[in-house]
């Protein structure tokens, strides 16, 4: 939900609360940015009956010269410098307040007399409505993660108790949600679904329980080998061609053979690259399709413990419907075959890329409905992927986009054109833009000249001062490709009145459109929806705005940043036309 505290001495306070995510937009007038140092803030937590200030790593040089990878500071004393900030530990479905206390004075000699500004908020429930959201946390590459698991890989914890905590930490409620729909099912219901990587033990072993006491669980699995050349950054930041054999066809079926799930429930998906993550709960009698299980997630280790993911529960049996549709329709390997003629491929192809758009026409921009729209690929022409570049492209004031490769051509293409004053639009990226190897296409940059802001993925990988280094889910051997950002979302104008969010399995990409099995869905309308992906995009892209900076700054750049601002001087950041002046203007002119 949005809210806004109440005007006091040119401070107002505006907040947006998903799950576990509260992002928060500070309006300061000149007055009142005169001489700030900064906010102390207080959170106050009545069911816990917690009252305590928010505690931060940035501190004064004047107070603190040297802090350590041990040093954690109190607000109370080492305020936060922003208008925009985030809380990143909330709980869901908990009622809070937040006290936000601006400081003046000095370092050493704080001025605690202006009035403080209040907000009360309470959290988005986990559970239990028309759509639930999970994000894991999707960060290893932190310094949460280093200091709380040594930066160590979960199989290598000194304990099980801490190999259990670190990928608890790791997929916060992302494993427990995908169990919990597959327990859903009960004698004589029904599972459908379609899945790529299909390795994670404790789901495999939760639908094989599900067979057990009755339930009809059938799979369409990925058998296709896939071969592939990427460009791997090494250490050096030096990018390295890399021959990758990505054939999850032994890998499943292996796993498939020690879970004990019956032939019976496996239908192996040969004809095309199978990159579906989702499952359809039928109940009912007879069963009839009711509930959906959606998002980027594949079914391993790494895509639950390591790169951001996200799953998503609709209970609508309309889409449920439209799901099981094209959940049949693949079950019969549709498409050309290996081994058929050239003829023959186009002939099944085209029959197959029809009924995809039968069932799931892309809608025109203006024509999307409310509620949910579900659409599939592959299919021929790029229409949906046409509809996902305008929805990004013509915000009327923010979009917001995750790419688990980088930015496709056709995108690019339509940012380029907007100027420094049309809508923000937020990129986050698995790796940097930038020219591909033995390239002969034009490189198209975007930058704050379009209003287009990216970050991607990075750790820390040298000390900055005294702060500890960080890892990343390849070294913790939890991914092999995609090691930091797999999500696969868009965000249309997330804080107004209609807000539109695009979320699934395709990388929003040519091939994820024509060749793959892909499942999406467009949600318009559901504020719910939109204010859990926006908190938790801020989240991600926060956290790799500033490593992806960090990466192109020099020692010295990036261990400026590590310290507070010992006077007002820090808010020139927010002058009119900024980044930052930009994102408080989205919090300030939301929807309510």
């Amino acid at each position: 939900m949005r809210y806004k505290s109440k005007l006091r001495d040119g401070f107002q306070v505006y907040a947006v609360a998903g799950t576990n995510t509260v992002s928060f937009g500070i309006q300061a007038d000149q007055a009142a940015r005169s001489g700030l140092l900064g906010f102390a803030v207080e959170r106050i937590d009545p069911a816990k009956n917690e009252h305590y200030y928010i505690h931060g790593f940035k501190v004064f040089p004047s107070v603190v010269p040297q802090p350590n990878q041990d040093t954690y500071v109190s607000t109370y004393v080492h305020p936060i410098q922003s208008l925009v900030w985030d809380d990143f530990t909330a709980d869901p479905g908990h009622d809070y307040t937040y006290v936000f206390h601006p400081l003046a004075g000095t370092p050493k000699n704080l001025d605690r007399s202006r009035p403080s500004i209040s907000i009360d908020i309470r959290t988005e429930p986990l559970y239990g409505e028309t759509h639930d959201v999970f994000f894991n946390r999707g960060v290893a590459s932190s310094q949460a993660y280093a200091r709380k698991f040594g930066n160590l890989a979960p199989s290598a914890q000194p304990s099980q108790r801490k190999r259990r905590e670190a990928l608890q930490w790791l997929s916060r409620d992302l494993d427990e949600a995908m169990l919990r729909f597959i327990r859903t099912a009960r004698r004589g219901n029904a599972i459908r679904g379609c899945f790529y990587e299909f390795t994670y033990a404790p789901v495999l072993a939760a639908l094989a329980a599900a067979i057990k006491r009755g339930v009809d669980v059938k799979l369409v699995v990925d058998c296709k080998v896939n071969e592939h050349t990427v460009n791997e950054k090494q250490l050096d930041g030096t990018l390295k061609p890399v021959f990758y054999k990505s054939d999850p066809r032994l890998r499943n079926l292996a796993a498939v053979t020690a879970a004990e799930l019956p032939p019976t429930a496996i239908l192996r998906r040969g004809s095309t690259i199978a990159h579906n993550k989702f499952m359809v709960l039928l109940t009912g009698h007879p069963p009839i399709p009711k509930q959906v299980w959606s998002g980027s997630t594949n079914l391993t280790e790494g895509g639950i413990h390591g790169q951001a993911n996200v799953g998503h529960w609709i209970r609508d049996p309309t889409s449920a419907a439209k799901f099981h549709q094209y959940w049949e329709l693949l079950a019969t390997d549709p498409g050309g075959r290996q081994g058929d003629s050239q003829s023959v491929v186009r002939a099944r192809n085209r029959e197959f890329y029809e009924s995809v758009d039968v069932i799931s026409p892309t809608p025109k921009r203006e024509a999307i409905p409310p509620g949910v729209t579900p659409l599939f690929s592959p299919r021929s022409g790029l229409s949906p992927l046409e509809l996902y570049v305008e929805l990004l492209d013509e915000a009327n004031d923010l979009s917001c986009i995750t790419f688990a490769f980088t930015v496709p051509d056709l995108f690019k293409t339509a940012l380029k054109n907007n100027s420094s004053d049309g809508p923000l639009c937020f990129l986050l990226l698995e790796k940097e833009d930038r020219p591909a190897l033995n390239s002969t296409k034009p490189f198209i940059r975007l930058n704050s000249e379009n209003n287009v802001y990216m970050a991607s993925g990075a750790e820390l990988q040298t000390t900055l001062g005294n702060w500890v280094v960080e890892t990343d889910t390849r070294k913790l051997g939890l991914n092999q490709h995609v090691a930091f950002i797999h999500c696969k979302f868009l965000l249309h104008d997330p804080l107004g009145d209609d807000p539109i969010v695009v979320t699934g399995s395709a990388n929003f990409s040519t091939a994820s459109t024509n060749d793959n099995d892909e499942n999406m869905v467009i949600v318009r309308g559901d504020r719910r929806v939109a204010d859990i992906y926006f908190t938790e995009f801020n989240r991600l892209f926060n956290h790799y705005y500033f490593r992806s900076i960090a990466e192109r700054s020099t020692p010295t750049e990036t261990l400026r940043g590590l310290y507070l601002v010992e006077d007002d001087s820090w808010l020139e950041k927010y002058r009119p036309g900024t980044l930052r002046s930009k994102r408080v203007e989205c919090f300030v002119e939301m929807a309510l």
